[in-house]
């Protein structure tokens, strides 16, 4: 039993190399309507990729979970998860990355001949990813609260993006796909990982309203925008867990 953690940790690995393999194989392509209007066609390979890092965030909070129920936590444990989530959270949100920039620069005139450098950015994030667990795993003071934004919440954000192309609800194709706005991205992105900014931890010690006053928030806030915004809820979040985090700067010490 004392294994089962580390188990739930390597599943977690698995699911980040087969979103990895879905990404790579997206077949997208551009739709040209009347030689005038282009639009951007997303099969669903590239969605489960999304998925795949979605559900590889939930077993990586269960590994956690299953450490303290068993009391199996380990350093052999810490150093699998965070090398799990270099890989979930790192290098497959860099997939998409690169996907989505491939496509924003296909719009442009030769655009399909773009050079793979203009390209690269979307690796500063799994290289940023990998810089901030390797630094929050020799630091001991993160146990209460994070400094700088944790690789999970940066993977799901970036897990988003397909979906909030697919449905275009609100109109946001054309920002999404702006080779400019995934450059700032990457960059604040990457930076909030290795930045120091302190930011709460989402893990519920006790359940009283008043100490867990921004986690209730949070997920007050998740559930309505959730509701109303759909896929478009999780950059929402995210923003909104950055804000928190720095009004609750006592709580996220």
């Amino acid at each position: 039993m004392k294994n089962i953690a580390n188990y739930f940790t390597l599943l977690n690995l698995m699911l980040g190399c087969i979103a990895i393999v879905f990404i790579l194989q997206t077949g997208e392509g551009l739709l040209n309507y009347n030689g005038e209007e282009w639009k951007v066609y997303l099969p669903e390979r590239i969605w489960w990729g999304s998925i795949c890092i979605g559900l590889a965030a939930v077993v990586d909070f269960l590994d956690g979970f299953v450490a303290r129920l068993f009391r199996s936590a380990s350093p052999l444990g810490k150093q699998l998860d965070s090398l799990a989530d270099v890989v979930s959270f790192g290098v497959a949100p860099g997939m998409i990355l690169y996907q989505l920039l491939r496509i924003s620069h296909a719009y442009e005139p030769n655009g399909l001949d773009t050079h793979i450098i203009w390209l690269l950015p979307a690796f500063l994030i799994s290289c940023a990813a990998a810089w901030r667990l390797a630094v929050f795993n020799l630091d001991d003071t993160q146990n209460y609260g994070f400094k700088g934004m944790p690789t999970p919440a940066v993977g799901l954000l970036v897990a988003s993006l397909p979906f909030i192309l697919l449905y275009n609800e609100f109109g946001l194709q054309s920002v999404i796909l702006n080779k400019w706005f995934l450059y700032v991205l990457i960059l604040v992105l990457s930076w909030l990982m290795v930045s120091r900014i302190p930011l709460l931890s989402l893990k519920f010690s006790t359940y009283g309203l008043r100490e867990n006053m921004p986690k209730w928030i949070l997920l007050a806030l998740a559930i309505m925008s959730g509701l109303l915004l759909h896929w478009l809820a999780v950059p929402l979040v995210f923003i909104a867990y950055i804000v928190l985090s720095l009004l609750f700067k006592n709580k996220a010490a």
